[in-house]
């Protein structure tokens, strides 16, 4: 919320190519305790959210719109150091003096700045609470034991809103760590191959997460369809496809 894997080389390099300036991007209003949490579904692991004021970017990557036209960031979220998620001119077109850039040790090290946050890890981060939570994979690698994302490297992150907490996995699979976030209110899961889940997968996760919604994102071509389908008879979540370029 990433594709990485057996064209890594390409993949490493942050794309340049942002998206004609008309393109329109789906949004949804979510009603918190302290008004309405306005969420902009960009494309691939990249989000946005506006809330009281403040403009929250998820992975910020040039490939998916024209940050010169995007609103400028209070915080910045990093999930993962690959190019599909870490964009350093990105990240610069939309920071000010006063932006907060959360980030991995891993994308820390190759952008030079911003504030490091680990698996664990809880701050406030202009008064929004941010953890850092797992995120890797157990069953899909690029080789012998060789995880596309292996454990510790990369962060989820579990922000709250209010009282209204919204859980943005970045690259994983299913893991055992979801157990302890059972109860959050919206989720973002990812759903592609080989590098994150299936939508068997995905609704696996979303059974032991329970949320009250769930966005599946950086699902490429998948078939959305199929986790809507596993999940027709699971009533406890409200299961939203959204358009992510």
């Amino acid at each position: 919320m990433s594709t990485l894997g057996l064209t890594l080389s390409s993949l490493l390099l942050t794309c340049s190519v942002a998206l004609p300036a008309e393109t329109e991007f789906e949004t949804d209003a979510i009603s918190t305790s302290k008004g309405d949490l306005k969420i902009t579904f960009i494309g691939h692991g990249t989000l946005m959210f506006e809330f009281g004021g403040m403009v929250i970017h998820v992975d910020p990557v040039s490939r998916y719109a024209d940050y010169s036209k995007m609103p400028k960031a209070d915080v910045v979220l990093v999930t993962h150091e690959h190019g599909d998620h870490l964009d350093k001119e990105t990240i610069e077109k939309i920071a000010t003096k006063d932006t907060v850039v959360v980030l991995t040790e891993a994308c820390k090290e190759r952008s030079q700045a911003g504030e490091v946050m680990k698996n664990g890890d809880v701050k406030n981060v202009k008064g929004l609470k941010i953890e850092a939570v797992p995120a890797y994979n157990i069953v899909h690698m690029r080789g012998p034991e060789r995880p596309f994302h292996p454990k510790g490297a990369g962060n989820g992150y579990v922000i709250t809103f209010g009282k209204t907490r919204v859980y943005v996995a970045g690259d994983t699979e299913n893991i055992p760590e979801m157990s302890k976030l059972a109860g959050v209110d919206i989720a973002f899961l990812p759903m592609n191959l080989p590098y994150t889940m299936t939508p068997e997968m995905v609704a696996d996760a979303a059974k032991t997460l329970k949320p009250k919604i769930l966005y599946p994102y950086h699902f490429g071509k998948t078939d959305t369809s199929k986790l809507v389908d596993l999940l027709k008879d699971f009533k406890d979540t409200d299961v939203r496809i959204r358009k992510l370029q």
